[in-house]
């Protein structure tokens, strides 16, 4: 594996860190009902902070399209993670322009900051060049502490990567260092486990996966669209139809490199997605 810079290379005292997190939580009723993704960036954030970094959170949440949307603020995390912390934190309504250049200039080393939804902005999911260096212009370095988004080349993850000098944090570390570990010299036999909703986003990851260990479990609503590609109804559930043709040659990718894909054989049906709904 290519060798990556972490925490350990670097001094942070006195500089401005972009430090992109996972914070896209299930929430229900405006309050955080999972914690687990908000722990997992803990360990980062106060190594940075108690070395005295001035800890600027950047993260999404959910598909707001480019623009504003209250109902995907990031602004009821805040009091979670100061929480969660012990520590407070702070919130700006922006992630880059005047009001977030002002709250960035006030920091204090240690002091962390939590910056407004990074797709509020059409140029994070286009990895506009004058976003990213908008958002770079609020840094001084870059951690990126959010594995779960770093297969998309967006603004907050593979453009500020291009224009400021950019480590690990210790949850991308770790995974890097499994991922090493499972597919670089592996005690076989293998088996992956891979989740989500789709395939179109993680196609390559699939394909190269494949060749590498000796069983793919696909599960989660990825796991229709094989289910589908092999002729089996699933009614109205998330499903990339038009992607069988995909699907079928990963499956015989998989066929020809001696990988069995594994899928679900019983699935829980119900006539309607809501809590409680009737099922069998």
């Amino acid at each position: 594996m290519t060798q990556f810079k972490t925490l350990d290379d670097v001094t942070v005292a006195g500089k401005r860190v972009l430090l992109r997190v996972d914070l896209n939580v299930p929430m229900q009723g405006g309050k955080v009902s999972d914690r687990t993704r908000i722990a997992r960036i803990l360990p980062s954030v106060r190594e940075l902070s108690d070395k005295g970094g001035r800890v600027i959170l950047l993260a999404h949440f959910g598909r707001p399209k480019g623009k504003p949307n209250p109902e995907m603020s990031l602004a009821p995390l805040a009091p979670v993670l100061s929480e969660m912390l012990g520590m407070p934190v702070g919130f700006s309504d922006d992630c880059v322009g005047p009001i977030a250049a002002g709250i960035v200039a006030g920091l204090k080393d240690g002091d962390v900051v939590l910056m407004e939804n990074t797709r509020f902005h059409a140029g994070e999911e286009a990895n506009d060049e004058d976003f990213v260096s908008r958002l770079a212009s609020l840094g001084d370095i870059f951690v990126n502490d959010a594995f779960s988004a770093a297969h998309r080349a967006h603004a907050s993850t593979e453009g500020l990567a291009r224009h400021l000098p950019s480590y690990a944090g210790r949850t991308m570390q770790a995974e890097l260092e499994a991922l090493e570990q499972g597919l670089g010299d592996p005690v076989r036999p293998v088996v992956a486990v891979v989740g989500g909703a789709k395939v179109s986003t993680k196609i390559d990851l699939l394909s190269n996966l494949v060749k590498r260990v000796d069983a793919l479990v696909i599960g989660g609503g990825m796991a229709n669209t094989f289910l589908a590609a092999q002729g089996k109804s699933v009614g109205n559930s998330l499903c990339e139809h038009d992607l069988a043709d995909t699907a079928r040659a990963i499956m015989a990718t998989a066929k020809d490199a001696g990988c069995e894909i594994v899928l679900p054989v019983d699935a829980v049906i119900a006539r309607e997605f809501k809590a409680g709904a009737d099922s069998e």
